[in-house]
């Protein structure tokens, strides 16, 4: 059997940090908390919950879960966000493939969402696949900007593991609304930085074709009024994006 180790990376996550550290506290070998200088209880609570815990200014999501994993005692290696847990169906297939000594490289599970109390079970946020469990000497997270996500080397192995990733993703329509403007900034930006380039076409049609995706061909209307403002969300981040993009190329045009 080898060992697992846990990293989680958090910033005034009191709320959910404790009921994270839980959910794993009897699969881990160890668990690694690296906090950015929390200000509320974030450190405390994940101390009394056993979790071994690091400070470090924050360098951004890829660079700090990388930090994280550096920390690590193991090279197997399960990255949790602070308000994220596995259910009891995924909990046993990662026990599983400890027992039998992590045979692939990395695991892919679904993640659902938690929207305003309820879980969303269609449209463009579910199966939400994440790369969450690998070896660390296989694979690392990139530093996009948004949508960071884990990079492996060529030819390794991948597995889908049963079950799901609880995420308690909004609580309030308020929450949404204002990261959806942050998120469409960073991702405006990370898109010029690339080179990327839009049009009033786009701004017009994609946030079109987003609505019709998630709320229509993916049955978003099956998760009722909240799968209807979630579409209704999804095609307003798409807007924003390309409208901040096409006024930063604007800017820098002239």
């Amino acid at each position: 059997m080898k060992k697992l180790s846990v990293v989680i990376i958090s910033f005034n996550e009191e709320k959910n940090i404790g009921k994270c550290i839980e959910s794993v506290k009897n699969l881990a070998d160890e668990i690694i908390v690296l906090d950015s200088f929390s200000k509320d209880e974030t450190v405390r609570l994940a101390r009394e919950k056993g979790a071994i815990v690091y400070q470090q200014v924050f360098s951004g999501y890829g660079a700090q879960k990388n930090a994280a994993a550096a920390l690590a005692g193991f090279d197997f290696v399960l990255f949790l966000d602070a308000d994220e847990y596995p259910d009891d169906r995924l909990y046993r297939m990662i026990a599983t493939e400890k027992q039998h000594g992590f045979p692939a490289d990395g695991y892919i599970m679904n993640r659902l969402n938690n929207y305003c109390g309820q879980w969303i079970r269609h449209g463009s946020w579910y199966p939400d696949k994440k790369l969450r469990l690998i070896n660390r000497q296989k694979g690392h997270w990139n530093n996009h900007l948004v949508h960071e996500s884990i990079e492996m080397e060529k030819d390794t192995r991948i597995v889908y593991l049963e079950g799901n990733l609880l995420h308690s993703a909004y609580h309030s329509l308020e929450e949404h609304i204002t990261k959806n403007n942050r998120y469409s900034s960073l991702s405006a930006q990370f898109l010029f930085e690339k080179g990327k380039r839009t049009n009033l076409f786009k701004i017009i049609l994609n946030p079109f074709w987003a609505f019709v995706n998630s709320y229509l061909l993916r049955m978003g209307w099956m998760d009722g009024f909240n799968g209807f403002v979630i579409a209704i969300n999804i095609a307003h981040l798409t807007f924003l994006k390309h409208t901040k993009l096409y006024q930063l190329r604007k800017t820098n045009s002239s």
